[in-house]
């Protein structure tokens, strides 16, 4: 049986009910255990998991959806602060939280799990990982005139490592990785490293795209597998996309990321006329975008065509419109590290480190 501990600060774990999904989405992001306890006026009214705003998103709820309209309003708490019986209680209903109220409702401690389900891999998933690494990395010249893309560094180990590494970590054995500019340099780095996992490398001859090299893997791929570019990195538990993937038997899954962008300028709207309706300085945006990674079956395959240069985006178009089913995994910005512009490599740094993850 796992042990229990009662968190230190439950600031970032309670939120009111009267907050949006969106909020909900970027709180869930700064606690460890993924839950939040929901309060009306300071009571405990209901519960809300990462899961609850996953489904809200995929049934296409607004950001701005209240969280009174997605929480679980019957929720499992206990009006006495006993650890023993915390532990218990957790166990026998496989919760990895739990409150303790007191007579007025009011939440006093949250129980958590000590143990991070990331850290424990029981089910190993053993399925092969795809990387895009033919790229130019335009966007990070003049780094790349000199080192191709997988191999700039992130606090001293390549990205394409880095990424192998999180893989490795919930149980993936295979990696194969499209390669073309600089690939000798690629191909040496992975052939003299000293580590515990091979690369198979595929020659992309011409550039065909995010998409169109895949190609090349046409007769080896039999099963599910994972695509990724080469410069992201993605937080949340890769088990659980492919089990979601799994479950809607879709034969793409695209992880998308909600990305909050300002307006660095005031906004005017004005009639025909030309007189000001109104003003609006520096307005935010918020919606979900394509992080450059998937979980596919082999019938992507058959859309795309032998040398043909063509992005995912487009390829997933052709899908859909066949009739083939797609869809997204929904995941917060934070849980979403892409080292693809210059000022995104010291945030991904950042970010590790403060995670303390892949660091000795």
């Amino acid at each position: 049986m796992a042990g229990v501990q009662a968190l230190k600060d439950i600031s970032f774990n309670i939120i009111s009910e009267r907050e949006t999904l969106k909020r909900a989405l970027e709180q869930l992001d700064k606690v460890l255990v993924k839950i939040l306890l929901v309060v009306d006026h300071d009571r405990f009214v209901a519960a809300l998991t990462d899961g609850d705003v996953r489904r809200a998103i995929l049934a296409n709820a607004s950001l701005e959806t209240p969280v009174s309209m997605i929480a679980n309003y019957h929720p499992i708490y206990i009006e006495y602060d006993d650890e023993n019986a915390a532990q218990k209680i957790m166990a026998e209903r496989m919760i990895n939280a739990l409150p303790v109220l007191n007579s007025e409702k009011k939440i006093i401690k949250i129980y958590v799990n000590t143990v991070n389900e990331m850290d424990v891999v029981t089910d190993k998933l053993r399925i092969p990982v795809v990387i895009m690494a033919g790229g130019l990395g335009t966007r990070l010249y003049p780094y790349t005139k000199i080192l191709p893309k997988p191999l700039i560094p992130i606090a001293d180990v390549p990205i394409s490592e880095r990424i192998i590494q999180s893989f490795q970590k919930i149980g993936c054995e295979e990696f194969h990785m499209i390669v073309n500019y600089k690939k000798s340099m690629i191909k040496a780095y992975f052939n003299d490293a000293d580590c515990d996992y091979r690369v198979k490398f595929w020659d992309e001859d011409e550039p065909l795209g995010t998409g169109g090299g895949l190609y090349i893997l046409k007769d080896y791929m039999k099963d599910t597998f994972i695509l990724t570019n080469c410069d992201i990195l993605i937080l949340e538990d890769v088990r659980k996309i492919v089990k979601h993937h799994k479950e809607k038997n879709n034969k793409v899954t695209m992880v998308c990321s909600l990305k909050n962008f300002e307006i660095p300028y005031g906004v005017v709207n004005f009639s025909e006329g030309g007189e000001i309706n109104s003003f609006e300085e520096k307005p935010q945006m918020s919606f979900f975008t394509n992080t450059g990674y998937y979980i596919l079956e082999k019938e992507i395959f058959e859309y795309i065509g032998s040398e043909e240069k063509i992005g995912m985006p487009d390829i997933i178009d052709r899908m859909r419109n066949a009739g083939q089913k797609v869809g997204i995994y929904p995941i917060s910005e934070n849980t979403w590290l892409d080292m693809g512009q210059f000022d995104t490599m010291e945030s991904m740094e950042i970010k590790l480190k403060g995670l303390n993850l892949y660091f000795s």
